[in-house]
């Protein structure tokens, strides 16, 4: 085989890791954007290898990527953003390659975006062991090769991660599609109509709300009782014209699946311009997140644009 025809072989068998490796950079970093990047990176580092050596080169890749985003992980500008209070997760619309593996609980459970959220309580590492651990199934021997760890540290960090994860974390199990699209329907009704008794009523009794401001404020916009929520959403919710300059025109309001969860889409045209996903819980609302930043919807967009047409919850807003 000639050196040609080597490259494209060997850029075939990258290609063929390619949604796999994203998606564990994107819970890795919870972000598509560098998921993105970090894969890049590991081509760059794929193409510069002595490829005749690599033995397995699905292992060999998993720890570049890892690696690359630990590094990213542990940079000063990551713990810059991640610490000022204005980082949430990169929504990302349900199909999307790059939520990756979904056929276990614990899968779908870690590209959620409360547990992608929870991770950042733990340190690179433990979120790291997390994952492989979790969401790729991998062995502790294997762990232990990505990280260059040993065997019982990888055990040790898996168990402080569970611990933070499920102490933090709200149980209830997964709802089922038809009853999450019900509960969401109602917010949406109860917040456009001001029916402020309804909007608590649909709220678990330590529900929160977080929101990006459109990425007009430096940090996060939190609210945490039932009744503030309920304040914020129907004033939120009440279209005015000068939210509609805001956003560019009068949006329709569309339902999706947003990471697993129910959440509804502003959508202008082609163009996606707000996203607010919910965590329901026991029936019902345990977390609003409202994302509005246009540097967070990005992937969300494109994904958006190759989205069949639904009928819109709200034609007009």
């Amino acid at each position: 085989m000639d050196s040609t025809a080597t490259d494209r072989f060997d850029t075939s068998r990258f290609e063929a890791s390619r949604n796999r490796l994203a998606s564990l950079a994107y819970r890795l970093l919870g972000s598509a954007a560098d998921a993105e990047d970090a894969v890049q990176d590991a081509f760059l580092h794929w193409q510069a290898a002595d490829r005749q050596r690599i033995k397995v080169p699905e292992a060999w890749l998993t720890k570049v990527v890892t690696n690359l985003c630990l590094d990213r992980l542990r940079s000063a500008q990551a713990r810059r953003e991640r610490t000022v209070g204005a980082w949430l997760p990169e929504p990302l619309l349900d199909g999307d390659p790059m939520l990756g593996p979904a056929d276990t609980f614990e899968q779908r459970e870690s590209v959620s975006l409360a547990v992608l959220t929870l991770m950042e309580r733990l340190s690179p590492l433990e979120r790291a062991v997390y994952l492989l651990r979790e969401a790729f199934s991998h062995s502790h021997a294997e762990i232990a090769e990505i990280l260059d760890i040993t065997e019982s540290a990888s055990q040790q960090h898996l168990h402080r991660a569970r611990r933070r994860i499920t102490a933090a974390r709200r149980r209830g199990g997964e709802v089922d599609s038809a009853s999450a699209r019900r509960i969401v329907e109602e917010f949406l009704a109860a917040a456009s109509s001001g029916r402020t008794e309804r909007l608590v009523a649909l709220l678990t009794d330590d529900a929160t709300a977080i929101s990006d401001g459109a990425g007009l404020t430096e940090t996060l916009l939190r609210y945490d009782t039932p009744q503030r929520i309920a304040a914020v959403a129907r004033a939120g919710f009440k279209p005015t014209p000068a939210k509609r300059r805001l956003a560019g025109g009068t949006p329709a309001i569309h339902y999706a699946l947003v990471n697993g969860a129910p959440a509804i889409l502003f959508v202008l045209g082609d163009q996606v311009v707000g996203a607010v996903a919910f965590d329901i819980t026991n029936g019902k609302i345990a977390t609003v997140r409202g994302i509005a930043a246009p540097t967070r919807l990005a992937r969300l967009n494109k994904a958006w644009r190759q989205h069949g047409p639904d009928t819109p919850l709200i034609a007009q807003w």
